[in-house]
């Protein structure tokens, strides 16, 4: 596994190490121990599975407060997204910074996300199916989000109009968010 470091503290990307044939391909999607030899120390407890219909969905940017706060590690099994982390840890060095990178099928790049980010995604196409792992379990009570089009972050995201939810759509300001 390929670990590519970012200029947000603490994300990175994971490109594995692809085997193929003529029958097709195999790759590790997580290993432990060769992620704990590059300081990558979650353990993950929870698995989610994120589908969506059509290209320009939005989802985020979400996190989770206190003792609940999650890391998480990002793959796309169908289709593609445009992921972003944003750092929400006062007194980091890179606090308001996001990082944002293309994760697809194709490319077979994960995200980690470590604690202390907010995280959201763009579908890029129709039917994209994205898989996530926690190492915490989501606890409602600690939910918090910020809106995805702030411009104190200023996100280069790939869409103008998203489809978004409810939720999302009201989510507070950078200046309102509730970082503890």
């Amino acid at each position: 596994m390929k670990v590519i470091e970012t200029d947000v503290l603490g994300v990175v990307v994971l490109e594995p190490l692809l085997f193929g044939d003529h029958r097709g391909y195999f790759f590790e999607s997580y290993n432990e121990r060769t992620a704990g030899i590059h300081g990558l120390t979650a353990r993950f407890v929870q698995d989610n599975e994120s589908f969506s219909e059509k290209a320009g969905v939005l989802r985020g940017l979400h996190y989770q407060i206190g003792e609940h706060a999650q890391a998480k590690l990002v793959r796309v099994v169908s289709g593609s997204i445009f992921d972003v982390a944003v750092d929400i840890r006062k007194g980091s060095e890179t606090f308001g910074r996001w990082f944002g990178t293309v994760l697809s099928d194709r490319n077979k790049r994960q995200l980690y996300v470590p604690k202390g980010m907010a995280h959201g995604f763009c579908t890029l196409e129709a039917e994209t199916t994205v898989l996530y792992k926690a190492d915490a379990f989501y606890h409602a009570v600690s939910d918090r989000g910020i809106r995805w089009d702030d411009p104190h972050l200023a996100i280069d995201w790939p869409v103008d109009v998203p489809i978004l939810s409810g939720k999302d759509e009201s989510l507070p300001s950078w200046e309102d968010a509730d970082f503890e």
